[in-house]
């Protein structure tokens, strides 16, 4: 499903481990309550040049027809031409375009991410979890990475107002993403 990615020199390249990782969302829902949800199909590929973390370069891809909040009837809204439109939209993507080391072990990403056909820039914070050989002689390397969106900038306008103010729910999602890397 992902291409890959060109290899700076004196880079190394790792997969997402997609069964030890995972991408999620939180929205507000009748103002009231926060309804999370994850992906349960995506894939990434990070090359890493840890001489010049610079030269970097990430990428992503989630199959929106995998979203899961744990409510069908809901699953299907969220698929339907209302918000995701999943069968013209079925992959959400992001390719970074810079990205700066804070201090040690945080990172800032800043990349464009495509929803439904719509290309923002987003900014994620990062931070490396973890590091170290797994018992079959793979290396890996875990992140967790933060950022909030409006879903109305990428074309989710689905909204329904309440009678008592406010609405169904809201602009504002934040996600968040727990990965697990192999160096490939």
């Amino acid at each position: 499903m992902l291409r890959t990615l060109e290899s700076p020199r004196a880079a190394s390249v790792w997969t997402i481990d997609a069964d030890h990782s995972e991408v999620g969302f939180a929205v507000k829902h009748l103002m009231v309550a926060t309804v999370k949800g994850t992906f349960r199909r995506f894939s990434g590929q990070v090359t890493l040049d840890e001489n010049d973390v610079g030269k970097s370069v990430i990428a992503a891809e989630i199959d929106v027809t995998s979203i899961d909040t744990r409510q069908d009837q809901r699953d299907a809204h969220l698929r339907s031409p209302d918000f995701f439109d999943a069968s013209n939209f079925p992959v959400i993507t992001f390719r970074s375009t810079k990205i700066e080391q804070l201090r040690h072990g945080y990172l800032r990403v800043l990349g464009d991410l495509t929803i439904r056909g719509t290309t923002r820039e987003v900014v994620l914070d990062v931070e490396e979890t973890g590091r170290g050989g797994d018992p079959w002689g793979n290396q890996r390397i875990g992140y967790n990475a933060r950022t909030s969106i409006k879903r109305d900038d990428f074309g989710l306008t689905w909204n329904q107002a309440l009678e008592t103010g406010g609405v169904v729910v809201s602009s504002d999602v934040r996600i968040t993403l727990d990965v697990e890397l192999v160096k490939t």
